[in-house]
């Protein structure tokens, strides 16, 4: 029998982690606008809000879930009854509720211990699901936490009706091979819904998202250009597009809508894209390098590692002071400029001393402009 691929589903808390980055704060038309803009591609589950912060955010929160959006909102809430109470007159059919589960985290910020943990998910995940409210639990500091006891709390939480659980690396301190073997730890007591919410302190979030489905993860928690608390978190984009091209893991996510996305998010939230932004980054597929380019121009396997067709894009190529003979003969008969070998070198020497002066590169759209200006006889 063929094994049925592997399909991981996106929970995007764009609209809760990522506004807790230091300086994010979206309007309601933002937040609106970012739902629709989700949901239109593909993302099946949007963490909306905190809705014990207060009237304006359940107000916020009921507001998207008026919007006509396809994708399932949900709400983050601390394991308490009152912030339950919240999140039902916000609107949301389900709810995150989190607890600390290291011991650092349940002693400092409660002064509590493992069984108080025990008991509040006891209490919370029936009280919520009483409520008519479907429930995850969610593990907070879940990577400082011991392993056994994770094992206890999932058995606790499914066992008073939670269907998921949340393994936060709240602190960003995972790496793959730890994050591999944890899941599979947890996946092994337990056949409950695995979410992995990954931060990125290390550079990691995206690795750590992977190693997780690989491991029997069947959610993953992520936000649009990885916004969030400090380094912030495993980028929607880089987490979906990674997982189909790397492993066949599917998401139902529109990769060709992922650009959009990103855009929205970047201007609401002030936080520009990086131009070498995996994915969605506006230089991802331009090339100078003449050795790049020459290979390109031959096959473009010889330096493509992701299609760029698969998100709406081409190629781009510039020219600059890494440039090669190649690319300016073809780049010269792209023009319709006879393809003079010597022509071509003085224009590769003009081109590598704009570029080294100005530190721009140029186009090939705008060659024919570069050339009335720098060397005419070539463009007469």
């Amino acid at each position: 029998m063929l094994k049925k691929p592997q399909f991981l589903t996106i929970n995007d808390t764009t609209l809760r982690d990522g506004e807790q980055a230091p300086g994010v704060a979206f309007t309601l038309d933002e937040k609106i606008e970012i739902v629709q803009a989700l949901s239109d591609a593909g993302v099946p589950e949007i963490e909306a809000g905190t809705p014990a912060m207060g009237a304006e955010e359940v107000d916020a929160i009921r507001a998207m879930g008026a919007s006509g959006a396809s994708a399932r909102l949900t709400a983050w809430c601390r394991m308490r009854r009152d912030d339950v109470d919240a999140a039902r007159r916000s609107g949301v059919s389900m709810v995150n509720v989190s607890v600390p589960v290291s011991d650092i985290q349940l002693k400092a910020k409660f002064k509590a211990d493992r069984f108080w943990a025990l008991k509040a998910i006891a209490d919370v995940v029936p009280y919520a699901r009483d409520a008519g409210l479907e429930v995850a639990v969610g593990g907070e500091d879940g990577s400082r936490a011991d392993p056994e006891f994770l094992c206890a709390v999932i058995e606790t939480a499914q066992a008073v009706g939670a269907r998921r659980f949340r393994i936060a690396d709240t602190l960003g301190i995972l790496d793959p091979f730890a994050t591999h073997a944890l899941v599979s730890r947890l996946r092994a007591v337990s056949d409950i819904e695995l979410e992995m919410h990954a931060h990125d302190d290390l550079g990691l979030a995206t690795a750590n998202t992977l190693a997780a489905a690989k491991a029997g993860a069947t959610h993953a928690s992520v936000t649009v250009i990885g916004l969030g608390e400090r380094a912030g978190n495993a980028p929607l984009e880089e987490v979906a597009v990674a997982a189909s091209a790397l492993y066949g893991i599917e998401t139902g996510v529109d990769p060709k809508r992922l650009g959009q996305v990103a855009r929205i998010v970047a201007e609401a939230s002030g936080r520009g894209i990086p131009e070498a932004k995996a994915i969605v980054g506006g230089a991802v597929f331009r090339h100078e390098s003449g050795i790049h380019v020459d290979g390109l121009l031959k096959d473009k396997r010889s330096y493509q590692a992701l299609d760029p067709g698969v998100l709406g894009r081409e190629h781009e190529i510039v020219l600059g002071k890494h440039s090669g003979l190649s690319v300016v003969r073809s780049a010269l008969a792209s023009c319709g400029l006879p393809d003079d070998v010597d022509e071509a070198r003085r224009l590769l020497d003009c081109i590598k001393r704009y570029a080294s002066t100005t530190k721009r590169c140029i186009p090939l759209a705008d060659l024919p402009r570069f050339l009335l200006k720098f060397s005419p006889e070539l463009a007469a």
